[in-house]
């Protein structure tokens, strides 16, 4: 906990703040609540396992009260992240999210099928930039400077593990975000098929 709001490492503590981020801005920066009945489903594939397996990469913004108000997490390592997800994670979560037979007819249906197949994140193009990440803040703590924060503190971790390289995937319809990013130093990457998003790269080296 702080005395004031500030960024502090992710401890185990913060699981179920990181879970309630995640899908309340799940829905292109909104909330997602709505959408998926499960509020766990989406934070399944995209926050607790990254928290759970390499929880030295995560770091939340602490309300100055001990709550996490938004997080940077992910991998330093894609095709590593995707065998460990698939062999220590998936087993954990598949009962309770069981593959859908037949084509997707929900958007949760769509979000399982993601869940069951963490190989997609392995592209050839990103080859060069291995690390990849996750960055959500409540929308009362955006524009505040804290992801910059955030990021700066992601990116020095993976700097200090002598990783040169990172790419993030965004919705391409989430003007907000891809601002951000541009401001960052990420540069968009061409991904053959890349469907509704987009891909961004950045070295770990220079400063924000």
């Amino acid at each position: 906990m702080t005395s004031h709001p500030g960024l502090r490492p992710y401890s185990p503590e913060d699981s179920a703040a990181l879970s309630d981020i995640c899908i309340r801005t799940a829905a292109g920066g909104g909330d997602a609540r709505d959408i998926y009945p499960d509020h766990a489903l989406v934070p399944s594939i995209f926050a607790t396992p990254y928290a759970e397996l390499e929880p030295d990469l995560a770091f939340v913004v602490d309300d100055g009260t001990g709550r996490a108000v938004g997080y940077i997490l992910g991998t330093a390592d894609t095709p590593r992240f995707v065998k460990e997800y698939r062999e220590s994670w998936l087993p954990r979560v598949a009962d309770r999210y069981p593959l859908p037979e037949g084509p997707p007819q929900s958007p949760a249906d769509e979000m399982t099928a993601l869940l069951h197949n963490p190989e997609r994140m392995v592209l050839p193009e990103l080859a060069g930039h291995p690390a990849h990440l996750h960055i959500d803040l409540l929308p009362d703590w955006q524009r505040k400077g804290y992801g910059r924060g955030l990021m700066n503190a992601f990116l020095g971790a993976l700097n200090a593990k002598g990783v040169e390289g990172v790419h993030l995937s965004m919705l391409t319809s989430n003007t907000p975000a891809r601002a951000f990013y541009d401001r960052l130093g990420f540069t968009e990457i061409h991904v053959p098929d890349p469907g509704p998003v987009t891909y961004l790269v950045r070295a770990t080296r220079a400063d924000l």
